[in-house]
């Protein structure tokens, strides 16, 4: 729990926040950033003293002692170097974990309606790509900080202690380079937009003839399609070639012009070499020191290309960066006893409502039954207490609005297993413990598979296949049933977890709920009304979205739809009985 804590962030779309939440590991990149390259100084003007300790023919001892300073000076600035690089990588890690965390959970939790012209995969992928293009570009600006702004400046301090009219000259062509590439930023823009865009759709077209393969093999769409593939990848490689050209290709122009002074450095310095102002061993130092400022110069431009190409990914990935946080101290304010309350309650996906003027009340020890035709809205019901979507009206949760708990507080009340559940592939274990360390012995007894286990050879060790396809569809709703009570709350909504269970397993296992699960309130999703005459309430939606609630045995009296399908239910099952 605390590190998915430490993973949320305030303003997450707000860039620098992510600096200020590493600050420790920044504080220490910046300590050590600034000794590495202040230190890069001491290098090139040791090796200039060597150079004329070499010509000066001084003691071989004093040879030595310049040589084991140099080597020292060289240990130290990379040991400095190593931690540099170390907390800059540290802080790009949890930094790519933070945007993906934040990027997972509100993407996951996007609606359907949200997700209409999407695909989730695709989001992801996308997504996910841009994540580690942003938080590049956040590494090499940091980096580029100290490796080129603080080296940068010493070097330039240093340069103008040895001569301040040379060193003037000398820089002239480097704010040139600088401003070339401040110019030419909008058109790398332009053509990185464009790649990453591509990749997109590309991304886009892949995962569309992955997921409808067979239907266009059916009907004959395969080759029209590749075609289409085809030429998307071919004008996905031209934009990716123009966007890389215009990204690197123009770095060595950047460093032949900053290095452009090296002509005023060679003239000029060299007459005081000659005159005997300067030793061949300053010389060799001032050339070293300002071939490395230029090239370092140089890099600024560089970096503001690789800041345009963060800023297209930062910009797609922005609107999915939402702070995700959760709070244990909201558990505390959870109360122990349930009870649920719908007032007027409407809901509409589009401009129909689905539901409406909803009213009914649940508690705990009581298993509330919800009925009717398909395609009525059944599900509707429980899924709203998801809040994937708005609701008007009222609907509370021990007398707190639902929409005001937050997702995690959701999460620790209520327990939901949809019609349509998944199982992956691993064991059967595995599939109800999701990773959890425990017994699962009684609610495998809950949901009748104990009998089944004892014709598996390996157990609650069973690999289920992918999706549960080693499992008949009964057992596979079992599994899912019985994940759904391993990890129970105080609320369980269920849909139609019988779907695919014999009436006679179905019967048990809703003795088992009402037996063993007191502690909660049940809403029970069905379309199968043999089990109903055992639930304490029922809410029945008509065909005309009218709405009727009692017991069964009020509705059974007063609504002519609960009495046909019930009848017509019953009538079915003694046929079967019959055979």
């Amino acid at each position: 729990m605390k590190k998915r804590l430490t993973q949320s962030i305030k303003n997450p779309d707000k860039i620098k926040n992510y600096w200020l939440k590493e600050k420790k590991t920044v504080i220490l990149l910046t300590v050590f950033g600034v000794l590495y390259n202040v230190g890069m100084v001491a290098r090139p003007i040791y090796q200039g003293k060597l150079i004329d300790a070499l010509i000066a023919k001084i003691s071989f001892n004093n040879v030595i002692n310049l040589a084991l300073i140099f080597i020292f000076i060289t240990f130290i600035v990379q040991f400095f170097r190593y931690y540099k690089r170390y907390y800059v990588r540290q802080f790009a890690n949890r930094t790519t974990a933070t945007m993906r965390f934040m990027l997972y959970n509100n993407i996951l939790h996007k609606t359907e309606k949200e997700l209409s012209e999407e695909n989730m995969g695709s989001i992801m992928t996308k997504t996910i790509s841009d994540v580690d293009v942003c938080v590049e570009g956040m590494r090499k600006s940091t980096t580029e900080v100290f490796d080129t702004g603080v080296l940068f400046v010493s070097y330039l301090i240093t340069l103008l202690q040895y001569d301040v009219k040379i060193t003037l000259y000398a820089c002239i062509f480097i704010p040139v380079a600088i401003l070339i590439a401040e110019k030419l930023k909008r058109i790398i823009f332009k053509f990185t937009k464009a790649y990453r865009s591509q990749i997109s759709k590309v991304s886009d077209i892949t995962y569309d003839m992955i997921d409808n393969a067979i239907l266009y093999r059916l009907y004959g769409r395969e080759t029209d399609n590749k075609t289409i593939y085809e030429k998307e990848l071919e004008d996905f490689e031209r934009k990716a070639i123009t966007a890389n050209i215009w990204e690197n290709a123009m770095q060595p122009i950047y460093n032949v012009i900053a290095m452009g002074g090296i002509v005023f450095v060679i003239i000029m310095m060299g007459e005081k070499v000659y005159k005997g102002d300067f030793t061949v061993g300053e010389f060799s130092a001032y050339i070293s020191i300002f071939s490395v400022m230029a090239v370092k110069a140089s890099r600024i431009a560089r970096l503001f290309n690789t800041i345009q190409k963060s800023r297209v990914s930062w910009n797609r990935i922005k609107p999915y960066l939402k702070e995700y946080s959760q709070i244990d101290k909201n558990l505390n304010e959870i109360e122990e006893e349930t009870n649920v309350e719908a007032k007027n309650l409407y809901f509409k996906y589009s401009e129909e409502y689905i539901i409406e003027n909803l009213n009914f009340e649940g508690k705990e020890n009581q298993i509330i039954g919800i009925t009717g035709p398909i395609g009525c809205g059944k599900s509707t019901i429980g899924k709203i207490f998801l809040a994937d979507y708005d609701y008007e009206g009222s609907l509370t949760i021990d007398k707190k609005e639902l929409r005001n708990y937050s997702e995690f507080e959701r999460s620790k009340i209520i327990s939901y297993l949809g019609h349509n559940p998944h199982l992956i592939s691993d064991t059967i274990y595995n599939n109800i413990t999701l990773g959890d360390d425990g017994d699962i012995s009684h609610v495998l007894n809950m949901v009748c598979f104990h009998e089944d286990l004892k014709f598996m050879e390996h157990g609650i060790d069973t690999m289920v296949g992918n999706g549960g396809i080693r499992l008949s569809g009964g057992q596979q709703a079992r599994i899912a049933l019985a994940r759904t009570l391993y990890h129970k709350n105080k609320m369980l909504i269920l849909d139609d977890p019988f779907s695919a269970v014999d009436m006679n397993t179905e019967k048990i296992i809703i003795d088992n709920l009402r037996n063993h699960y007191k502690d909660c309130l049940i809403i029970l999703i069905s379309h199968r009304l043999s089990i109903f005459k055992y639930l304490n309430k029922i809410i029945l939606i008509n065909e005309n979205r009218t709405l009727e609630y009692g017991s069964h045995e009020k509705l059974i009296r007063s609504s002519i739809l609960y009495n046909q399908l019930y009848s017509l239910q019953r009538r079915k099952e003694g046929d079967k009985d019959e055979q």
